[in-house]
């Protein structure tokens, strides 16, 4: 998930490099999404796993 969040923030990089702000916006936006999920992901299962202890 991280993994995407990366590649999505590179895309927009990129496309802001070269002009395109529709893209880079589009880009930025589902690389936010996507950290933001990774984030939520990983605390729940830290959570969980020092609950099982």
């Amino acid at each position: 998930m991280l993994r995407y969040a990366v590649i999505f923030f590179i895309i927009a990089l990129i496309a802001a490099l070269f002009g395109f702000t529709g893209i880079a916006a589009g880009a930025t936006e589902i690389a936010k999404i996507l950290f933001f999920v990774f984030i939520i992901i990983a605390v729940v299962t830290f959570v969980l796993n020092m609950l099982k202890r």
